[in-house]
């Protein structure tokens, strides 16, 4: 099940968060993954910029589990530009800020990841299997530049190469709507727009449309 041309990883963690985008005060997690998720651990553990990772399926592990919590965040973050304006008296006082929310989140998650690195236009000629062979050595090794988390920075992942007993849940169900990943604007404005696919975990893996990543780089 694991032999196939794609680099595989396996992401394990005691606790999740892979916030559904509509809901707008409380955190409600997706029962599964996210791609921009997956994609955000694969970077945690090998980053160039010379290639993107181009996640292809998720495989569900473990049964999806939820728990709550309270958790005490913040209304606003403070602004660079207003930072740079602050005299010696200002500054930002984050318990006069402090909210308290909700969180429906997954407990004892484990997933495997199936992704392709494929080049950004700026490396063309550069040979890609270097790269495959560097991330499998630093997933052999337990290596990452930091640590990969299960999307919130709380909820740290462990990580390593899945074992043979390893198989999908037969888990068969419509997510509806999921997020695929930020789409930034060219002018470099830091600006995202969300995009989304129609979600299906059929016989426990979740299958990535690949013409979502067409002209992107």
């Amino acid at each position: 099940m694991y032999k196939e041309a794609s680099l595989v990883v396996k992401l394990w963690g005691d606790w999740a968060c892979f916030t559904r985008p509509e809901m707008k005060v409380e955190r409600v997690s997706y029962p599964v993954m996210t791609p921009s998720a997956a994609r955000g651990a694969l970077e945690a553990i090998f980053w160039k910029p010379e290639f993107g990772w181009q996640v292809r399926k998720i495989a569900v592990l473990r049964p999806v589990r939820y728990f709550s919590l309270l958790r005490n965040e913040v209304t606003n973050k403070a602004a660079v530009s207003s930072i740079r304006n602050w005299g010696p008296n200002d500054g930002y006082y984050a318990d006069l800020d402090r909210a308290q929310r909700h969180t429906l989140a997954l407990r004892d998650v484990a997933y495997v990841v199936w992704a392709d690195i494929v080049l950004n236009p700026h490396a063309n000629g550069i040979d890609t299997a270097k790269y495959r062979d560097q991330f499998r050595r630093r997933v052999a090794k337990g290596q990452c530049y930091h640590q990969p988390y299960l999307g919130c920075r709380e909820f740290s992942a462990f990580f390593g190469y899945p074992e043979q007993d390893d198989m999908p849940l037969n888990i068969n169900e419509d997510l509806g709507l999921m997020l695929f990943d930020l789409i930034y604007e060219p002018n470099e404005s830091g600006r995202g727009q969300p995009q989304f696919f129609e979600a299906q975990l059929k016989d426990g893996i979740l299958n990535i449309p690949q013409e979502l990543y067409k002209g992107r780089g």
